[in-house]
């Protein structure tokens, strides 16, 4: 029996293979395997499909949320405010750079960042902790954009910067406005499995502050003056390599001619023969996704295990994300919660299960994944 795949890299791969093998090529022959012509091109484009003004490539999504962390001075004694259901990097990073990371449970529909709750987050903190509110980064889960007019307010009310984790929000947008364009920064992932994903780790910096740019640039090049010999600041070492940019261009044609609508199609067919089984994603008005990931709810854990083990048993793969809430993750233990403030997340965490998304899915293999949901809901 076929094994459907969640995310098809191969036929990606088989569709482009003339393409990116060409593209590979150049740069083993032009042998400038860092810092490249292609890196630039790429940066250009997707700071112009953004809108904003600077694109920094790095090393993976992780170390652009820490460079700008870094950038930012982000320090001990420092809060730093992130949804309690999203991906361990989004408060690692926090901690790596001796801040707080405080946890705020997220909307029941969208799954972002709930922003009464990080209001009253930011309240408290000021309120009944030595720590200074500093920065919120809101993740734009699933390919949802978060809600960024409320949360921008609220930062803008608080004096906060905001930092927009869009590792799984790149092509997603909201009125208009491109995902990875909202807040003083934002950053995107380029792991395979990514909307816009390269054949390894990669990451971006979006911003349209200049200095915060020259700064970030240094800062991920060993913290660089005029070169890479004359050493200004403390840095690291996190760039982009030629060939993951070569490639990344490619697939930003793809991704920019048919993959973003293709699976759009897909969600919207199974938005169509899935909202009387499970609770379908929810894409408020205004709002356009990029569906990294296709989530549904069951109403308990027991229907979530047991629609994921028939799932299994026809060779469909399905996957949980989150099976943890942040604030129960064993590196946080010594951070103090309320496991009552955070409801919703302890419900999605049990209830959540994510179904095969991708744009070479075929009208045979979404109709045998929703037969299969429909069957056992």
């Amino acid at each position: 029996m076929i094994i459907l795949q969640f995310r098809d890299l191969q036929a990606q791969y088989v569709q482009y293979k003339t393409q990116i093998d060409a593209a590979i090529q150049q740069v083993l022959l032009g042998t400038n395997f860092i810092e490249g012509k292609e890196v630039k091109e790429l940066e250009v484009r997707l700071a112009d499909y953004v809108g904003v003004k600077h694109c920094i490539t790095c090393a993976n999504g992780t170390d652009a949320l820490s460079l700008v962390l870094m950038a930012w001075g982000i320090k001990e004694g420092d809060a730093v405010f992130v949804p309690d259901f999203t991906f361990f990097a989004t408060g690692e990073v926090v901690s790596y750079c001796g801040a707080t990371p405080i946890f705020v449970d997220v909307c029941q529909d969208t799954f972002n960042i709930d922003p009464t709750k990080l209001e009253h987050a930011i309240i408290n903190t000021q309120n009944e902790t030595n720590l200074t509110p500093k920065v919120v980064i809101p993740v734009d889960l699933f390919g949802l954009p978060a809600n960024y007019p409320e949360i921008e307010a609220i930062a803008k009310k608080y004096n906060l910067l905001v930092l927009e984790d869009g590792a799984q929000g790149f092509g997603g947008h909201l009125n208009g406005k491109k995902a990875c364009s909202f807040g003083h920064a934002a950053t995107t992932s380029f792991f395979p499995a990514k909307p816009l994903g390269c054949y390894g780790d990669g990451g971006a910096i979006f911003t349209n502050d200049d200095q915060l740019a020259e700064l970030l640039r240094s800062i991920k090049i060993h913290g660089k003056g005029a070169d890479k010999y004359d050493n200004v600041r403390i840095g690291v070492n996190s760039r982009l390599d030629t060939i993951q940019a070569a490639i990344l261009n490619v697939k930003l044609d793809a991704f920019l001619q048919h993959e973003l609508n293709d699976v759009n199609r897909v969600a919207q067919q199974y938005n169509h023969s899935l909202k009387d089984s499970v609770i379908i994603p929810v894409i408020p008005n205004g709002y356009y996704s990029s569906y990294a990931q296709y989530t549904i709810q069951l109403k308990t854990k027991k229907e979530r295990d047991y629609l994921q083990s028939q799932l299994k048993q026809h060779c469909i793969p399905s996957m949980i994300y989150y099976p943890i809430p942040m604030h129960k993750q064993l590196a946080f233990s010594q951070l103090q919660f309320n496991n009552r403030d955070f409801k919703v997340t302890n419900q999605l965490c049990n209830t959540v299960l994510s179904l095969p998304i991708h744009p070479y899915l075929t009208n045979e293999d979404i109709q045998k994944v929703i037969k299969i949901v429909q069957q056992n809901t």
